[in-house]
């Protein structure tokens, strides 16, 4: 094994081959600040990466009072001591000279520093005269996909049954709404049911929409090592681009975007059709076999074709390794969640696994992945649109039994209609109805689809705005009160991964200036409002991270995430653990549905489920007729065109994604040099033979546009499909440091001044992946390469004279098969 790697250069790291059905080797990668050698390390924390969904394990390394390295936890079930280029670097932002240190309100047009008091009382002032005058209508609370759980659910109990409100939404709406959408539809009840370690077993693995290796990179690491080992998997991928997965995949099929309903109806006729179904499986565990298989009857892999622009060979081919599969490992992510028909497609991969019998066993099983670290964790507590505990909405018993576990009435918690999903929230500010938006640990002002309303309603006077953040993002610029969280590293908590593992993350250092954890700001303002149970006593009852796990612990007993079997002692012992974790499974569950189909019995569900073209919702009358014994649903549905298509002035179809180097609005990620240096700038990806045609080439200046705005940047011209354009959507209006971006109506560098306000209308994601757009130049590059990385998807179809990423000294990390010290993780000393 290599022992120190240039990790920018090398994002994967270093080989450790293992056959099927053997254990994954460790590896632990070490990375330190320079100067500081391993000895000088005075505590490793112990912690969790908050920069993807995985879930790495990892210590935090404190001197003299401070972060100055991270190491991966050798121990641990998921990442055996792996991390990722952003887990690795990261932590750097954490001592940003620019970290918001105190509260700041708007006083003449302008943000000023002020004290805790100043800030709160204005906040709370502005809630009790909405609330006087308005009603709890007219507060809404935007959150995040990177708090903790206790913060989470500190924020459900507030905002339900303190302000009764039914306005609390996250940003995990844009990255795993169609998760667990998807999982409810098929299976009555969110809940991943595979595992990681299903990659050690699968001899198929199938990728749809996920670009694993740069949105999951140790979990990429893990699919290399068995690809080199004895016994590799087969692959099959689809995506337009050409991700790290595509090249080594047995089959690569790169639809046209919008197209994935068509090609997973093809796919599942050819497996009907040439019967590599379990009937056994079918009969005993689902239900609607007979319509799925009449739905997809005529769904030749020709008709597919006709449709995705893919070669129907290359369908069959795909179809005969999934459907020849002794055991088939599935994920999923934004490629599907994210585009045309998001739930109908999920759904559809779930139907594969289905009528192969390919569940609750090793090596067979399905993630609808996440996109964000503590994704899991806002759909558990309630913090996304859902209630805690998974539990049902329109089910009068479930609001009652929360009720109960509140001690409020149960007319106090809003289920007169679905939880406002966070695109309708923000059509209610700019209507009006919302007057109050409470914005934490998130940057809609980058993320959210079609910039220029988004910030014409955050701007706007009578929306009064509070945003809960590390520093002054694009949105945090727009606000009335700006409240200064510590983060990461800062605090203690805990988080669940896409595969149910929860881990600890514990404080290590201390934050700066006045900056306050996000659980506190929470029970400060709770505190404040003096909100009361139907007892007279305080409605929120703990006052710190581990009281706090404790009272979610009695909210999730015998719900289908049940917390009760843990403890923070149980997760200081080295790994994380998998819910659920109860007394019938007191080491953690690592599959669910080994015993058949456990929580879609009408009585238990979580979600009555919906029409997966219209969104409509089923009423538990329809779902009991339906489903009565409470088993797996195969649900079809026909392929739909998108709404919106390439036209003579928007002739191109334009998609955003990620790079494995930066997270989300480049918040934290643009603030670690060799992070910021392997992707500095926003760029655009066009295909070779759409470069010949019009005559453009590498590092010229584009202007990206649609009818709702335009970006420019740089072009790298790649392999991706023709008719297809693609932009990061890390970029700002702003740069990481808080400079001005263009003058108004100039183009800027976000992807995001040009996406569709479109959403999915089951899952209510918004769709970043269909729009029509234009490419223009606009002046010819002077031999320069487009700032993008050659490392990844993004890498130039002709490499010549584009310099390769790289991070240098400053980017070594060494690779050991053991950890200096403790190698159990938490505080050791």
């Amino acid at each position: 094994m290599d022992p120190s790697v240039d990790r920018i250069a090398q994002p994967w790291g270093s080989r450790t081959p293992y056959g099927r059905h053997e254990a994954w080797p460790t590896r632990v990668d070490t990375h330190l600040a320079q100067g500081v050698e391993p000895g000088d390390v005075e505590r490793w924390v112990g912690s969790a990466s908050i920069l993807h969904s995985d879930g790495d394990a990892m210590d935090i390394a404190v001197r003299d009072g401070r972060m100055v390295g991270v190491r991966g936890r050798a121990t641990d079930r998921v990442n055996h001591g792996r991390l990722g280029p952003k887990d690795l670097f990261g932590w750097q932002a954490n001592s940003s000279p620019d970290r918001l240190t105190r509260p700041l309100i708007r006083e003449g047009g302008r943000l000023v520093e002020c004290d805790w008091d100043t800030a709160m009382g204005r906040v709370v002032a502005r809630s009790k005269d909405l609330l006087d005058h308005d009603g709890p209508g007219s507060i809404g609370f935007y959150t995040s996909g990177q708090l903790f759980l206790e913060e989470y659910y500190t924020l459900a109990v507030l905002a339900r049954a303190g302000i009764g409100t039914n306005h609390l939404d996250g940003n995990t709406r844009l990255c795993t709404a169609t998760a667990a959408e998807a999982l409810k539809e098929s299976f009555g009840c969110d809940g991943q049911p595979g595992s990681y370690d299903d990659i050690d077993h699968a001899d198929v693995i199938a990728l749809f929409g996920h670009n694993v290796a740069e949105t999951q990179p140790v979990q990429w690491m893990r699919v290399l090592d068995r690809l080199e080992g004895s016994d590799p998997p087969r692959l099959v991928c689809v995506d337009p681009r050409p991700t790290p997965a595509a090249r080594k995949a047995t089959v690569h099929l790169a639809p046209r975007a919008g197209t994935n309903v068509a090609l997973l109806n093809a796919l599942l006729h050819e497996i009907i059709r040439t019967g590599r179904i379990d009937k056994d499986f079918i009969g005993a565990h689902t239900v609607g076999f007979d319509d799925l298989a009449a739905g997809v009857e005529d769904c030749t892999p020709e008709w597919a074709a006709g449709i995705c622009d893919v070669p129907a060979d290359d369908i069959r081919r795909a179809a005969h390794v999934i459907g020849s599969a002794e055991r088939l490992m599935s994920t999923v992510l934004q490629g599907v969640y994210q585009s045309h028909q998001a739930t109908a497609a999920a759904v559809q991969v779930n139907n594969l696994h289905l009528i192969r019998g390919m569940l609750g066993r090793a090596g067979a099983g399905v993630l609808q992945m996440n996109g964000q670290p503590t994704a899991q964790n806002t759909r558990e507590c309630g913090a996304n649109g859902d209630l805690p505990g998974f539990r049902n909405w329109q089910n009068d018993t479930h609001v009652a039994d929360l009720a109960k576990v509140w001690n409020v009435e149960p007319e106090r918690i809003p289920h007169y209609a679905p939880p406002t999903h966070a695109m309708q929230m923000f059509r209610y500010a700019e209507q009006g109805s919302i007057r109050m938006l409470w914005i934490s640990g998130t940057n809609p002002a980058v993320s959210l689809p079609e910039l220029a309303r988004i910030r014409s309603i955050l701007a706007q006077d009578r929306l009064f705005v509070v945003v809960q953040d590390l520093f002054l993002t694009e949105t945090a610029q727009l606000a009335d009160v700006v409240l200064p969280a510590a983060t990461w590293g800062e605090k203690t908590g805990t988080l669940t991964n896409a595969d149910r593992t929860v881990h600890l993350s514990e404080k290590a250092v201390e934050p700066p200036g006045q900056a306050r954890r996000d659980l506190d700001i929470f029970l400060d303002y709770a505190a404040r409002m003096d909100f009361r149970d139907k007892d007279g006593g305080p409605l929120v009852t703990w006052h710190d991270p581990e009281s706090a796990f404790e009272a979610w612990k009695r909210c999730s007993a015998g719900r289908p995430c049940d917390y009760t079997g843990l403890t923070y002692d149980r997760l200081r012992e080295g790994t994380g653990i998998q819910w659920p974790c109860d007394e019938r499974s007191p080491q953690g569950t690592e599959r669910l549905y080994t015993d058949g189909i456990s929580w879609a019995d009408p009585q238990a569900c979580e979600s009555y489920g919906k029409d997966l073209v219209t969104g409509a919702a089923n009423e538990a009358a329809d779902y009991r007729a339906a489903n009565p014994e409470g088993s797996a649903m195969l649900k079809p549905c026909a392929y739909l065109p998108p709404h919106e298509a390439p036209d003579e002035d928007h002739p191109f179809q334009l998609t955003t994604g990620r790079t494995i180097y930066h997270f989300h609005t480049r918040t934290k990620t643009g603030r670690a040099p060799q992070l910021a240096s392997a992707a500095p700038e926003v760029w655009v990806e066009a295909s070779t033979a759409d470069a010949a045609r019009l005559g453009f080439h590498e590092g010229d200046l584009m202007e990206v546009a649609t009818s709702r705005g335009a970006l420019r940047a740089r072009l790298r011209v790649t392999d991706i499909r023709p008719g297809l354009l693609f932009v990061p959507f890390h970029y700002g209006y702003w740069d990481t440091a808080g400079g001005h971006g263009p003058g108004a109506g100039a183009p800027g560098r976000a992807a995001n001044e040009t996406t569709v306000t479109d959403w999915d209308p089951v899952s209510k994601q918004p769709l970043f992946k269909t729009a029509a757009a234009a490419l223009r130049l606009v002046e010819r590059g002077s031999g320069e390469a487009a700032p993008a990385p050659t490392t990844t998807a993004s890498a130039p179809a002709d490499p010549a004279g584009v310099p390769g990423t790289a991070g240098g000294e400053a980017a070594l990390v060494s690779q050991t098969d053991a950890p200096t010290g403790s190698e159990r993780g938490g505080n050791s000393r």
